[in-house]
């Protein structure tokens, strides 16, 4: 009986411990996420105002550009063009 006694005890002091330091992490962690968020909302505050919006693009030259992203996607779907060059392009196209 003093042998299941000891190991019952021991579990315990183990379990214990155990539930300690977890919550020591999710307090320790909790305030990390709660300062990165304050110097978050501080950054905000303290950023210029965004600038005015880009004048729209002429419907035509939007045209062209989806035209062309539609022949880029052909040309990946059969196999000319690997996924980074389609991104690449793809880049070049919008901008």
């Amino acid at each position: 009986m003093p042998g299941l006694l000891r190991g019952v005890a021991r579990t315990a002091v183990i379990s214990g411990t155990a539930t300690a330091v977890s919550n020591r992490v999710s307090r320790r962690q909790a305030g990390r996420w709660a300062q990165q968020d304050y110097e978050q909302q501080l950054a905000q505050q303290q950023a210029p105002p965004p600038a005015a919006a880009a004048p729209q693009p002429d419907a035509d030259d939007m045209t062209g550009k989806i035209d062309q992203l539609k022949q880029l996607a052909d040309l990946k779907a059969q196999g000319v063009l690997s996924e980074e060059e389609f991104e690449a392009q793809k880049r070049r196209v919008l901008t």
